[in-house]
């Protein structure tokens, strides 16, 4: 059973690709967890969006009209500081030149020494901004050079993040936020130079505020900041050759963070509860160096201690070596050096902060550097300086830090000296509350509503040394937008995935599936982590993959990435659109004839209006009892089928009046009238809407009424979806779970996909992820009705229709 780690704590881009997309403050149609798809809500689009303007666009206005820009987006006051309360002080926000005299936006090159952090518990973000530094090519493609507080100076700079599957471009005023005119946020060694500062902002605009950025993982923004897939170790449980495998890392630019878990099971990782008031009264009362304090956090009264968690400044505890626990490092260097005639390791780290550094053996000072030639303390870049940047023996590194993070630029297997080249597939998706958010293997009855994403491994590796016929291959499921979504509450949730084996199906599998089969492969465990990543090594065949929150009704998106040493395809299993063709309706075309037939002593007059009679029906409750008998009967031999037909039109002749039509009214008293007959089935009765569904379902020419050959093959209809409800209907309720709503279209005949039993749910259900009743006939009213009128305009049956906007209206609003 899986057990979930209860942290309370790419599409592969080449580099120089060209962004995609502005980043505004508003995410697209269908963005945010709260969102449906944008095929539903695109129709509002045009009312609200306005088409973004680039960096450029933006750039060239502001000198031609000699103004700095001001971003309304991301404007300098409260809104875009904090979410979860005011500041308890006032910030002045400030351009750098009203900070200092010449300014600069990059000195001498962007390097790991410019950056020390601010008051705000984004370690884990400065940490990977230490690591892109590393690589020139992937940091000019995030902080474009072509940028300067000199030359073509607005006030207004970009930057370009990946941000699921898509390179973005954050555009960004240089205010400031400032206390006593020093920056309070992330800032340089160097008091003029600022692309640091302005690369954080730019980085909490993308999710929404400055607090957005307090607690988070370093492979987060690692992977933000070069579209890669992250590799996760916990160091007491490495590969033996974890040595040679950071090596491999730092070799191909591959960006690495490492951190030593707290004695109260804190790392950095999602920030627990704690008071940007506490973090601003800190900074005001030491604002020159802010020192840590040990703290304590009691568990008790609490059922299960996190594991580890992200965490603020504030539970950043220092060690005596130097080391700060609950603290993320960049790793910058790994190498091996000749010491007394043998060869040791070492491991090269960066404290974010800009000090603080390790004071063990091969520290700055340490005297194990006094055995070093100089030409190699110059190759190894040995300096004796206070800038958080310091060397570690590689035994000592295994020995105090806890975790490890590499993010690939390519999955590449960095176990083996070989350069590997895979391929990459991205399907995005969806956990929809009550339909398609199962949670995991722990919870059967929903676990196989959860999106399914089919992957056919066809080709072994190229290894010659292994004998086994293998597929290697990384799968990565990220979550998206819950960083972003804070301040509404919202947390990462605790995700991982499972791998089954499957053969010549192309449906969604359905529960009895997952009963009686066993996964091939699944995560290690489940975790709120942004992505969670492994790799597997399996025969090739064809699998499926199910990716799901740890509990069930978990509403959310996520990205799904399937990496791949060789040839495979990778796509959500999604049943074909269709519906069994019911028997056609025989009506008879001509209503009047039709009506005469049933009435002879009507009077019809030329303009085809039935006359009314004044006498009064039979009394209704009377009829509807007979209607009921009349139905319930079994079928027997033809001569009494015509009898029973018989009396089947007198009841509906004294129901129906000389109109010899029901309308919406008539027909909501006689289906009432029946359920209330049925004493096994819970219901309140039929809505006059979900009545004039009906109607709308069985009237062939637009009266708004129906017949009496239209009303029997609606009660035909519903009998036969009665039965389907109660079947479900285990409890006798009077409703059914949203996640057997799939089963009970599927028996009546319907084939959906995931987004329409998505849609189904948001329409029908109710706060409780239950369908009544009424609900379930209106849909299914619906459903007929939608799949015949559908087919009726495809009249070469290619799956294709085309509406002009008569028909279009006319399709939608009668329905």
């Amino acid at each position: 059973m899986p057990t979930a780690i209860n942290a309370a704590v790419a599409q592969q881009t080449a580099a120089g690709s060209v962004p995609s997309a502005t980043v505004g403050t508003t995410e697209g149609a269908g963005g945010g967890t709260g969102g449906i798809y944008s095929a539903i809500i695109s129709r509002n689009q045009p009312i609200i969006s306005i088409k973004e303007k680039t960096y450029e666009e933006l750039h060239k206005k502001c000198l031609e009209k000699n103004v700095l820009y001001e971003d309304p987006d991301f404007p300098p006051n409260e809104s875009s500081l904090f979410y979860s309360q005011k500041s308890p002080v006032k910030f002045e926000w400030k351009r750098p030149r009203e900070i200092c005299e010449n300014p600069r936006f990059i000195i001498g090159g962007a390097n790991r020494t410019d950056i020390c952090q601010g008051e705000l518990g984004n370690c884990w973000f400065l940490a990977a901004i230490a690591c892109l530094t590393l690589n020139k090519k992937l940091l000019c493609r995030v902080i474009p050079h072509d940028q300067s507080f000199i030359q073509n100076y607005a006030g207004i700079f970009h930057f370009q993040f990946w941000r699921y599957g898509d390179w973005v471009d954050v555009v960004i005023d240089d205010c400031l936020p400032t206390y006593n005119n020093q920056l309070v946020f992330t800032k340089s060694s160097q008091r003029n130079e600022f692309w640091s500062a302005l690369l954080e902002k730019a980085y909490a605009k993308l999710h929404g505020s400055y607090e957005a950025l307090k607690g988070g993982n370093t492979t987060e923004a690692m992977e933000d900041f070069t579209g890669g897939v992250t590799e996760f170790y916990e160091i007491k449980d490495a590969p033996k050759d974890i040595y040679k495998i950071m090596k491999h890392a730092i070799d191909r630019g591959s960006l690495m963070a490492s951190s030593i878990d707290d004695d109260l099971g804190f790392s950095y990782g999602s920030a627990p509860g704690s008071s940007i008031g506490e973090l601003i009264a800190r900074m005001v009362k030491n604002q020159e160096n802010a020192q840590m304090t040990q703290s304590t956090v009691d568990y008790q009264g609490m059922e299960e201690r996190p594991a580890w968690t992200i965490v603020p400044m504030q539970y950043e505890t220092r060690m005596s070596c130097g080391l700060v626990k609950g603290h993320a490092y960049s790793v910058t260097a790994v190498e091996e050096t000749i010491f007394k005639g043998e060869k040791i390791r070492l491991v090269r780290l960066r404290n974010p902060w800009g000090q603080v550094e390790w004071n063990g053996a091969w520290s700055d000072k340490s005297e194990e550097w006094d055995s070093v030639s100089e030409a190699e303390k110059i190759r190894l870049q040995h300096k004796v300086v206070e800038d958080g940047e310091f060397w570690i023996s590689f035994q000592d590194f295994m020995r105090h830090f806890t975790k490890l993070e590499i993010c690939n630029l390519t999955p590449d297997a960095l176990e083996v000296d070989k350069f590997q080249t895979w391929t990459v597939s991205v399907n995005e998706g969806r956990w929809v509350r009550g339909c398609s958010a199962g949670g995991c293997r722990n919870y059967p009855d929903t676990f196989w509503t959860n999106p399914q994403y089919r992957l056919k491994l066809l080709e072994e590796d190229d290894d010659p040394e292994d004998e086994e016929v293998i597929c290697s291959f990384l799968v990565a499921l990220m979550q998206k937008n819950r960083r972003k979504e804070r301040k509404l509450g919202a947390n990462l949730y605790t995700i991982g995935f499972a791998i089954y084996e499957m053969h010549g199906t192309k449906h969604h599998l359905q529960k009895d599936f997952f009963l009686y089969n066993a996964s091939k492969a699944r995560s290690k465990t489940y975790i709120n982590m942004r992505e969670i990543s492994e790799r597997f090594r399996l025969p090739p065949s064809e699998y499926v993959i199910i990716p799901s929150t740890y509990d069930p009704h978990q509403e959310g998106e996520f990205i799904l990435r399937v990496f791949s040493e060789k040839r495979s395809l990778s796509e959500e299993v999604e049943n074909m659109i269709e519906a069994e063709r019911p028997l056609p309706i025989i009506f008879v075309s001509d209503r009047a004839n039709s009506n005469k037939e049933l009435t002879a002593d009507e009077n019809v007059g030329k303009d085809g209006e039935n006359s009314q009679a004044d006498k009064k029906k039979v009394s209704a409750a009377r009829c509807i009892s007979s209607l009921l008998v009349s139905f319930q009967r079994s079928s027997t031999k033809a001569h009494e089928e015509s009898e029973e037909q018989k009396q089947f039109r007198n009841i509906f002749r004294q129901i129906a009046g000389d109109d010899m039509e029901i309308n919406a009214e008539e027909l909501r008293n006689v289906l009432n009238n029946v359920v209330k007959k049925h004493k096994d089935l819970r219901s309140e009765g039929f809505e006059l809407e979900s009545c004039r569904s009906m109607i709308a379902l069985m009237d062939t020419d637009g009266s708004g009424k129906i017949n009496f050959d239209e009303f029997r093959h609606l009660w035909d209809k519903i009998k036969s979806w009665q039965k389907i409800f109660k079947h479900y209907d285990t409890d006798h309720s009077g409703t059914i779970n949203s996640y057997e709503m799939r089963n009970a279209v599927n028996d009546a005949g319907f084939r959906l996909n995931n987004q329409l039993y998505d849609i189904i749910t948001m329409r029908y259900a109710d706060k409780n992820m239950n369908i009544d009743f009424d609900s379930f006939i209106c849909c299914f009213v619906r459903l007929d009705a939608m799949f015949r009128a559908f087919h009726a305009f495809d009249k070469d049956g290619d799956g294709i229709i085309k509406l002009n906007v008569l028909e279009w209206l006319q399709l939608t609003l009668y329905a």
